[in-house]
């Protein structure tokens, strides 16, 4: 006997249909002995509707907004508690005030501060399986907050964390975590396993399985994660803070098509150039992620200059091209030039820490290919690299062939050198 908190996406309970399937499937861990807790989102397309209805009245207040989207989860408890009394099971909803789960006054985009899960025991207590709204929460002045996107899956792991569950599953519309995207790499494989580590990653670089601050939160906490099919049976992909001591050497390969590039031409170098172009950036609210400086002329002169070049997001891109350019015709720098036209790729894996070589090998594929790399950012697990867009999925095929990421771990040829037995 176990006691599990499940998580439904929106895809997973878009319809009548899929809740009553999904009352069944809860209905097996019932029948097994397990005690369940289960997370739901809006059904699918409801949060867009809901939005939507917004912007036609016009002038969205943010406490208003919240108290608008966290209905859809409202429905959706709901709707999934009459299906399971319908399949014989026992169960009751709580919306996040009811839990309570508490959380700033960050309204849109709020953390959770707190959960008191004495109600949800008392419940489980009686034998009932308890379905709770996602995405949701109640600020000190009790106000409804919600988490923001992909929020739900946040709510599940700090469920979890609270009630000390036995694992956390999330249940979407695909079978577990590939080594990257199976519509690029038709030989993907799904990964039996993953360490929290690389799935952090994996999901800050564009893999969309997993909202990034759930992964946070069940690093945090140690809250094994596991990814599955709503529809399909099967182990799924498990999350955790155990390595194997047979790790491959990558993991993963993650990518994202939405970065932009700027650059800023022949700044005068000197202390402080950095926080003067990406200072007004930062309070601007954009997010920067790989960053390039290069000193150009005689450093030892009277006067250099530097090429400073950083990457956003591409629905920042014009906001941000905009405060550069003020900030850099106050610093007499000669030029900002931008590039939309780019896309990110990264080589994930716990194993590089103990292999040399791996980005001598990664360039090397993208040589032989013909792929120039524009920009460079490495960590312990990940080395990342720019490219130009129209080359992304040529560089994710060439690169999972070259790392054997379609074979099982035990079957991986490695031809790195394991740090220990270098000199």
């Amino acid at each position: 006997m176990a006691l599990i908190v499940q998580k439904y996406g929106g895809s997973s309970v878009g319809t009548t249909e899929k809740i009553r399937a999904i009352a069944n499937k809860i209905k097996g861990y019932r029948d097994r002995g397990d005690d369940v807790v289960v997370v739901v989102s809006a059904m699918g397309g409801e949060t867009d509707r809901l939005q939507g209805l917004a912007d036609e009245i016009g002038s969205p207040l943010p406490r208003e907004m919240d108290m608008l989207l966290s209905t859809g989860e409202q429905v959706t408890i709901a709707l999934l508690t009459m299906g399971l009394s319908a399949a014989g099971v026992d169960a009751c909803s709580f919306t996040g005030w009811q839990v309570p789960i508490r959380t700033d006054d960050a309204h849109g985009k709020a953390r959770i501060d707190s959960i008191d899960a004495e109600h949800l025991k008392t419940e489980l207590g009686r034998g009932r399986v308890v379905v709770v709204a996602g995405f949701q929460g109640v600020n000190e002045a009790n106000d409804i907050t919600t988490l923001g996107r992909g929020g739900s899956d946040t709510t599940a792991v700090a469920l979890a964390a609270s009630l000390k569950a036995d694992e956390c599953q999330i249940f979407t519309d695909v079978d577990g975590v590939y080594t990257t995207d199976p519509r690029v790499v038709p030989g993907a494989r799904r990964l039996e396993k993953i360490t929290f580590e690389e799935m952090l990653e994996m999901a800050s670089l564009g893999s969309k399985v997993l909202q990034i601050r759930a992964v946070e939160f069940a690093g945090k906490y140690g809250v094994p994660l596991r990814v599955l099919s709503t529809f399909d049976d099967g182990p799924g992909t498990l999350i955790s803070l155990e390595e194997d001591v047979e790790e491959p050497i990558i993991s993963g390969i993650a990518f994202t098509k939405d970065e932009a590039q700027l650059t800023v031409l022949g700044v005068p170098d000197r202390p402080g150039i950095a926080y003067s172009l990406l200072g007004p950036i930062g309070e601007a609210n954009i997010e920067v992620d790989m960053i390039l400086q290069n000193v150009s002329g005689d450093p030892s002169s009277d006067y250099s200059a530097t090429d400073f070049t950083f990457t956003v997001h591409r629905r920042d891109f014009d906001r941000a091209k905009g405060l550069l350019e003020q900030a850099a015709s106050e610093l007499g720098a000669r030029e900002v030039a931008g590039n939309t036209s780019i896309a990110k790729v990264s080589l994930v894996g716990v194993g590089m820490r103990s292999h040399a070589n791996v980005a001598a090998r990664m360039f090397k594929t993208l040589s032989e290919e013909n792929i120039n790399i524009r920009m460079i950012s490495t960590t312990e697990i990940k080395i990342s690299i720019v490219i130009e867009a129209k080359y992304l999925e040529l560089a994710v095929r060439a690169l999972h062939e070259t790392f054997d990421l379609d074979a099982e771990p035990e079957k991986v040829d490695s031809e790195l050198t394991p740090l220990s037995e270098q000199d």
